[in-house]
């Protein structure tokens, strides 16, 4: 196995999924179904370390919540950028930061774009995690 992009879509994915609720994409959805979480296309650095030792990832996590009401998906994107918890994104991905053994840490590092998106002419509320991952290949 080690560090491969899908091993760390799918371990993102298997993560996220531990928030009870929650539905997870482990690929880009052409529909959604609030809320859900959406791993999206990772970034790789090679050879962060001499040899093919070290691979870095980072990729982000869009989730998105329904806005039936504003103050109510308010509410639901909170309980999901919250530091800890169990409906905490933090803490669901770096609850296992090998995700199954295949990186050596897996890191949740800032939440920003906080706001609406339009998927499918549909608008929800939503914010991105920006996730960094180190792993040997």
């Amino acid at each position: 196995m080690g560090a491969t992009v899908v091993n760390l879509r799918t371990g993102l994915a298997t993560r996220l999924a531990t928030i009870t609720g929650l539905r997870t994409h482990a690929t880009i959805p052409d529909q959604v179904n609030p809320p859900c979480a959406i791993v999206g296309a990772p970034e790789v650095d090679y050879d962060r370390t001499m040899g093919r030792g070290l691979d870095a990832y980072r990729t982000t996590i869009r989730l998105l919540v329904s806005r039936a009401t504003d103050r109510g998906a308010q509410n639901a994107l909170d309980a999901y950028l919250a530091p800890s918890g169990a409906g905490s994104i933090k803490t669901a991905v770096e609850g296992d930061q090998t995700l199954g053994g295949n990186f050596d840490v897996t890191r949740v590092t800032r939440a920003f774009g906080y706001g609406v998106y339009d998927v499918g002419g549909v608008l929800y509320l939503g914010c991105d995690f920006a996730v960094e991952a180190w792993g040997r290949p």
